[in-house]
């Protein structure tokens, strides 16, 4: 038997020497007994520091050995000394040499690994070192492990320029782990993001409404601005940033800015803070009444111009609208940037106020003359005015007159006797016309003017002319299948229709006549108000028959009709031309003539009475 000089006891003395398969069991039983595996983290001890390489004993048969390098890549500061106890990642037991390959590299990584899984399912943050930029993002160094930094997830809002936060250390948020694969996912926004909601929850509580703070401009719209206020974003909308107008919040705050705000609201559920500066300063408005009233006349400055008007600001915070409609006496239906532009200084009058709606209607023309009161002074009704046809409508002519104003001459006030729509067709823009003013309507901003009064009307030359009356007419021509005519000294018009030129139905043609022709006919219509007179001939017959039955006899007493008419025609022609002579024959006749004796003669005379 063989005695051990450490334990001092005795060894039975091998029977026979084992063989390579049963060394090899007898080696895994016993690494089995000792944990030891490979591809597995260890506890080893430093046995020897030489030439640049450390010597770890794990309990194997021979020690292994690790370059200096692993250590100092890992941390500069790291000390290795004979006798301390370290980690290391058993990849091999023994190489060909019989050494067993460890490295301390590895083994942090494993352990990093098995603590990042921790931190992820713990849902904890973890510490890294941002090494470089990649291509969508950083890489970061998170315990000897390599994680990706995508670029949305370094800050909460958008980073430029990184270049301050290379190479610091940072906390970060596990989003996704596969340590098959070797994939980490990690956030800084997220921790950033944690860290500000537990302190707004706390700002939240601190801050009141009414307070007045002090914030940063985070970021500018065209609705507003956002404030930091340390952990939380407040909104500053664009109407609460001064009293007057601001179109565009970018020409009054800037990104960076420090700004004093007063808390209008908060919303803790949302955590929602809406913010204003013009608090802070006097309501320009209160009084607003006393300071403009009605119908003062202000200066101020163009500051915005819309479609239905322009915005004149008569002070810091005070601002009035001038209406389209109140811009111009005279040039209506132009667009409001065609008569003002804008930081254009003009004078305003005051036409409304209503302080419950902070709203001032303006006008811009009642601080100039009226020229359609002064039209009226200087053109009184019934004056004669002379101007220039401006334009040609359906229903008349607008003359243009002196102070930029249109009177119009309606169709119906262009000739005493022709046709409205033909006495229009006669004129043209252009031409300078003279005319009579009718009436002048201020309110309204009317001139009403007449051409054809400028004439007396031919109607009053007519004398006691009515419907039955006998006139002498001529002939004008031939109008819409009637026979035109001329009446009086002033040649009203009148017309007769072709079925009253004569009674015989072959004579009642219009071509018979020729221009010039007198034609005697009876008045079947007269209306002054219409100015329309209508004649007829055979009118003027059949009335003509019925005296001349009723004054020279009846076709009851034998006569024949036409003996009747030659008889009065006869009568009437020889009383027309010579009255006297007729008057002095029958006198001289009935003084000379004795009375028949005979029957003879008796019945001679009767029948020329008859006839």
């Amino acid at each position: 038997m063989q005695q051990n000089p450490e334990t001092n006891t005795t060894n039975p003395a091998p029977s026979q020497t084992p063989s390579r398969e049963e060394f090899a069991a007898m080696l895994d039983e016993s690494l089995d007994k000792s944990g030891i595996r490979e591809q597995s983290v260890v506890q080893g001890k430093v046995v020897a520091v030489q030439n640049g390489f450390v010597g770890i004993d794990v309990g194997l048969k021979t020690e292994g050995w690790i370059p200096m390098r692993e250590f100092t890549d890992i941390d500069e500061s790291l000390k290795i000394n004979v006798g301390d106890l370290i980690d290391v990642y058993l990849e091999r037991m023994e190489n060909s040499r019989g050494e067993a390959i460890l490295s301390y590299e590895k083994a942090k990584r494993e352990q990093s690994w098995i603590q990042l899984v921790q931190a992820h399912d713990n849902n904890e943050p973890v510490e890294g070192l941002i090494a470089q930029r990649v291509r969508g993002g950083f890489t970061v160094d998170i315990g000897g492990v390599e994680a990706f930094l995508p670029g949305s997830q370094l800050d909460i809002r958008p980073m430029r320029d990184a270049t301050a936060l290379m190479g610091s250390k940072q906390q970060f948020q596990i989003l996704k782990i596969d340590k098959r694969r070797g994939n980490i996912v990690v956030s800084r926004r997220a921790v950033l993001e944690a860290s500000r909601s537990e302190q707004r929850d706390e700002l939240v509580q601190n801050l009141q409404e009414g307070q007045v703070v002090q914030g940063r401009i985070k970021n500018i719209t065209d609705y507003g601005a956002f404030v930091d206020l340390g952990s939380l974003d407040g909104l500053l909308h664009v109407t609460d940033m001064s009293w007057k107008r601001i179109q565009n919040p970018r020409t009054v705050l800037k990104n960076d800015e420090m700004v004093t705000v007063k808390i209008l609201k908060i919303t803790p559920e949302t955590q929602r803070i809406s913010l204003g500066m013009k608090q802070l300063t006097p309501d320009p408005w209160l009084e607003i009444s006393e300071k403009y009233p009605v119908d003062k006349k202000v200066m101020g400055r163009v500051t915005n111009i819309t479609d239905y008007g322009a915005f004149v600001e008569l002070e810091p915070g005070i601002e009035g609208l001038i209406h389209v409609s109140e811009m111009s006496w005279i040039k209506k239906g132009l667009p409001p940037g065609k008569l003002l532009s804008t930081s254009q200084e003009v004078e305003v009058m005051v036409l409304e106020v209503n302080e419950t709606k902070r709203r001032i209607s303006l006008g811009l023309r009642q601080c100039t003359p009226n020229p359609w009161e002064s039209f009226a002074e200087k053109h009184p009704t019934g004056s004669t005015i002379e101007g220039e046809i401006k334009n040609i409508t359906e229903f008349g002519l607008f003359i243009s007159l002196e102070g930029g104003i249109d009177g119009m001459v309606h169709m119906s006030d262009l000739d005493w006797n022709k046709h409205p729509s033909e006495a229009l067709s006669d004129r043209k823009k252009g031409e300078t016309v003279k005319a009579k003013v009718l009436e002048v309507s201020i309110e309204k901003e009317r001139v009403s003017l007449g051409i054809k009064q400028l004439h007396n009307d031919p109607f009053d030359t007519l004398g006691d002319l009515a419907k039955g009356s006998t006139v002498t007419c001529t002939v004008q021509g031939i109008q819409d299948g009637r026979l035109k005519v001329s009446i009086g000294e002033n040649g009203v018009s009148a017309f007769i229709n072709r079925q009253e030129l004569s009674r015989e139905r072959s004579e009642q043609r219009c071509e018979r006549f020729a221009i010039g022709d007198k034609i005697d006919a009876q008045v079947t219509r007269f209306d002054r108000d219409a100015r329309r007179i209508d004649l007829s001939v055979k009118a003027l017959e059949i009335a003509e028959e019925k005296d001349a039955m009723k004054q020279y006899g009846s076709s009851d007493s034998g006569a024949t009709l036409g003996a009747i008419l030659g008889a009065a025609l006869g009568m009437g022609k020889k009383a027309k031309n010579e009255p006297e002579k007729a008057k002095e024959a029958t006198d001289a006749g009935a003084d000379a003539q004795e009375p028949p004796s005979d029957s003879a003669g008796g019945e001679e005379q009767e029948e020329q009475t008859k006839k």
